[in-house]
């Protein structure tokens, strides 16, 4: 019962193939001469419709037959007995259609029904069936394995965002800890509000990594909490200004985009010496949405080993199909990375 399922299954998938444009006009261009050449030197004004019917034959049954006895490609290891069953297929349509049905229907001499023409008809029919059957198995395995690579990259991307709790740079987090240590026996009001940013950001890092999507105004508001707790621990450390254009918020963004992005600004600017106003803009731009991150220093560009970008850039490209961008910027002792969105969010079905 499986192998007739299979085999109707593969039946269907041919017949459809069949149709596909790049493969019905080389078969039309084919059998346009040959039923000229039927009807110009036939002597039986039924002598096309028997052409048009050999033709049809021909086309639909070859690949399938060849397709249904080889559906791995040709292989002889059974001693050939499937190659004589498709010989024989071939000659049984050829001959029915070619030489009995017309003297059953006591037609006149046509030219298809020639026997020299005849035994063409019968090595096209071998040739067209194996050319057909082994172009569209080809095109089914390149679909198959594009499926599976493209499955195997969404698969490595989600392995990627898991990977992005630890990308939160530990000294920082190990820092803050012990700040709140001290907080707890200097400042209790100051060490509180630390634990409840440190428990959110981490609640929504949690969060980020079970979702598909999530709206820009999340994502922001995680960056922004990330802020907070380093100005907890300094809060001169910089001055932050987090400018977002209205009806941008409910935009959706793949969760943990941004952060590796804001956790850079800090910690390659103000937390590496370099002080002054860091500031989150967000606008809308012909249909896209611009997020740009601003910080004091001047960017030396992305370092060896380094994960922030790549991986930001990685998620992008995956998401968007090559529709959002990310640029980097220094001057003036300042560094700008740019991210542009597609308004309508990541493609459908695709994994982030």
């Amino acid at each position: 019962m499986p192998e007739t399922s299979s085999e109707g299954s593969i039946v269907r998938a041919t017949l459809l193939a069949l149709v596909a444009p790049w493969r019905l006009a080389p078969i039309v261009l084919v059998s346009i001469p040959l039923l000229a050449a039927q009807v110009r030197w036939s002597e039986d004004p039924r002598a096309f419709w028997i052409g048009l019917l050999l033709c049809l034959l021909c086309v639909a049954v070859a690949p399938v037959s060849y397709r249904v006895l080889f559906p791995e490609g040709l292989d002889l290891s059974h001693g050939g007995i499937r190659l004589l069953l498709y010989a024989a297929v071939g000659s049984g349509v050829v001959l029915s259609v070619g030489y009995a049905l017309p003297r059953v229907m006591l037609m006149r001499p046509t030219f298809l029904s020639e026997p020299y023409n005849l035994t063409i008809c019968g090595g096209l029919f071998l040739v067209a069936g194996w050319g057909l059957g082994r172009d569209i198995g080809f095109e089914e395995t390149l679909a198959r394995e594009r499926a599976r690579a493209t499955r195997f990259a969404w698969e490595a991307e989600q392995a990627q965002l898991l990977a992005i709790r630890s990308h939160l740079d530990p000294h920082f987090l190990f820092n803050t800890l012990n700040a709140i240590a001290e907080w707890c026996r200097e400042d209790g009001v100051v060490a509180e509000a630390a634990v409840l940013r440190l428990s959110t950001m981490l609640r929504s890092v949690l969060a980020g990594v079970r979702s598909v999507t999530w709206p820009l105004s999340q994502e922001l508001e995680l960056m922004r909490t990330l802020f907070d707790l380093h100005l907890l621990r300094d809060p001169d450390l910089f001055q932050l200004r987090v400018d977002v254009a209205d009806g941008l918020g409910d935009v959706p963004v793949p969760p943990l985009l941004l952060l590796p992005l804001a956790e850079n600004a800090v910690k390659h600017g103000p937390a590496a010496g370099h002080r002054g106003p860091l500031s989150v803009e967000v606008v809308a731009r012909e249909g896209a949405v611009v997020v740009s991150i601003d910080n004091p220093g001047a960017s030396k560009g992305p370092r060896e080993g380094s994960v922030g970008l790549p991986t930001v850039e990685r998620r992008l490209a995956l998401a968007y199909g090559g529709q959002a961008l990310l640029s980097l910027e220094s001057a003036d002792g300042r560094t700008r990375v740019t991210v542009t969105l597609p308004r309508q969010g990541p493609q459908p079905g695709v994994l982030t």
